[in-house]
């Protein structure tokens, strides 16, 4: 199934929200992009100020059950790209966050976005 990143597009408002057309949407995906979607979107809750955050940007992400594992994700915080890993726990059904922590890391450059198919 190709990814879709439409659940971090509908919520890009800042409170970040997750309704009820999200969890219908979310449920409509398989198991292991349901995961990484709602784990991308926790990365943006915890995340301050971020308002993109993606799994799969350097190396994709280890899946393990409910536990996703990403050492290669990227997230945008004021029009800057940035490393992150996080290792992340959800409910079987990977439609809630149970646990989840992160390490921020260095800024991408802006000329390796495309390669990593990062947008300003």
């Amino acid at each position: 199934m190709k990814r879709l990143a439409f659940g971090l597009l509908i919520l890009s408002s800042p409170a970040l929200a997750v309704d009820d057309r999200f969890l219908a949407s979310l449920s409509r995906l398989d198991p292991e992009t349901r995961l990484e979607q709602v784990c991308d979107l926790e990365a943006m809750n915890r995340i301050g100020r971020a308002d993109r955050a993606k799994s799969d940007v350097i190396s994709h992400p280890i899946h393990n059950g409910n536990m996703l594992t990403a050492s290669g994700g990227a997230f945008r915080q004021k029009g800057k790209w940035y490393q992150f890993s996080f290792v992340c726990k959800a409910t079987p059904d990977h439609l809630k966050v149970l646990s989840f922590s992160y390490k921020a890391g260095e800024l991408i450059p802006e000329q390796k976005w495309s390669s990593y198919g990062l947008w300003r």
